[in-house]
């Protein structure tokens, strides 16, 4: 994904190629595609997929960052999206969250590093980094794989919230690890 309705990418024969959009909708609902069909096109779904469908500005947010999002949630059916499970998109409050903390799914945790404010992203995520075989009640069937556009409305960067002591929560640099569980054989694209 490029600035002014632009995507890039390489072939098979790793030729590069970009194609602009008529409008920021067409591009958004091509990169969709692309990310659906990655997932449908790989043999198992072990890690979450991400395409960024608009990029945003400033610093990419990372662990110990504060966001506030506006998402809605698809469950992953027929090879593509199935029904909405949930949304705040047309609700007057947005998600806050904190990157790292575990009090979201894994599939978020992972799926939204780097993401700057305004950006937007396609998160597919598999069941081990969802609900699982659990699932939620009502909502979210066992073993369901589900499908997130997450945009960032605003950041909060650990850096800022650290105080005068020099002790900040995160750093590039820190091989501190993160407090959720394992995230052993995620690999990022």
């Amino acid at each position: 994904v490029r600035p002014n309705n632009y995507s890039t990418f390489y072939d098979d024969h790793r030729q590069n190629w970009s194609i602009m959009f008529e409008s920021e909708k067409a591009a958004v609902d091509f990169n969709k595609q692309v990310c659906i069909a990655k997932c449908n096109s790989s043999p198992v779904l072990d890690s979450v997929l991400c395409q960024d469908l608009l990029l945003g500005e400033g610093q990419g947010v990372e662990g110990g960052d504060s966001l506030e999002v506006a998402y809605t949630g698809w469950l992953f059916q027929n090879n593509g999206l199935g029904q909405v499970f949930d949304s705040n998109v047309n609700k007057d409050k947005l998600l806050r969250l904190k990157l790292g903390s575990g009090k979201v799914i894994k599939g978020w945790e992972e799926g939204m590093l780097g993401m700057k404010k305004g950006g937007r992203r396609f998160l597919i995520v598999p069941p081990a980094w969802a609900y699982g075989a659990q699932g939620v009640a009502g909502r979210v069937p066992p073993d369901s794989t589900l499908v997130f556009e997450v945009e960032v409305k605003r950041v909060k960067l650990a850096k800022e919230c650290s105080g005068s002591d020099g002790l900040s929560v995160s750093s590039r640099d820190s091989p501190a690890p993160s407090p959720v569980p394992s995230s052993d054989g995620f690999s990022s694209d």
